[in-house]
């Protein structure tokens, strides 16, 4: 399937911004210009299911969003070869999956939630979110801008609930070792990369760091902390 992209700068480097679920490419709304000024051609998609790409085709949930199906989608939208990828959460475990075949020659995974369901999360209360308001929102992410609150709010009316469920179905697990240069950025006190996770994912050769007072959202709660965390991988 081939996504709706949105593209920043015309540098000759390349980077893929992959976003997490129930939201879209908007996620990244100050990192694309800030990737862009810095030399990078970049390019966000939406994962099928959300923003403006199209919904999954089959029976059920579980038949219109398998995590293969998004991996494919990435592969047959982005270009090979880039040199930086970075995916949150769903994104994360997406590009990590994509990443021998994409080939890029950095990849960074931002709070990637590999080991959703081993720490007990449910991707089905996320359904909830349709519902949130943009009071509750604000109170729930007071460190998000205006303009981060409204995305939000869009992107949950234009995303579709069945990749949550589907999400609740399938599962994932900490790769075995990284494929490219691979640097992992967590929130503080991640409920998704925790320190048994951290120290695995260390002794496997991976980078790790930490956003200090951050949440799941690093790079919306914490713009200048996520940059800081990138220094030397971009």
């Amino acid at each position: 399937m081939k996504l709706h992209t949105r593209e920043w700068g015309s540098g000759e480097r390349t980077a893929v911004l992959v976003h997490g679920i129930t939201f879209d490419h908007r996620t990244w709304r100050r990192v694309g210009p800030e990737l862009a000024g810095r030399g990078y051609r970049v390019v966000a998609v939406d994962l099928r299911g959300h923003g403006l790409s199209p919904r999954g085709t089959g029976a059920g949930p579980l038949e219109r969003y398998p995590l293969e199906a998004y991996t494919e989608d990435l592969l047959e939208t982005l270009p090979t070869g880039p040199e930086l990828a970075i995916g949150h959460s769903l994104g994360g475990i997406v590009l990590a999956d994509a990443v021998e075949r994409l080939k890029p020659a950095r990849a960074v995974y931002v709070d990637p939630a590999w080991r959703f369901r081993q720490w007990g999360l449910d991707p089905t209360t996320w359904v909830a979110e349709r519902e949130a308001t943009r009071e509750g929102l604000v109170a729930h992410n007071p460190h998000w801008s205006a303009e981060d609150v409204e995305a939000k709010l869009d992107a949950l009316a234009h995303w579709d609930t069945d990749t949550a469920m589907a999400l609740a179905a399938q599962g994932s697990d900490l790769p075995a070792a990284p494929v490219v240069p691979s640097l992992v950025v967590r929130a503080d006190g991640s409920t998704v990369v925790r320190d048994v996770d951290t120290e695995t994912l260390r002794a496997r050769g991976f980078e790790v760091r930490t956003v200090a007072g951050a949440g799941h959202n690093v790079h919306r709660d914490d713009h200048e902390g996520f940059l800081a965390a990138l220094d030397g991988w971009l």
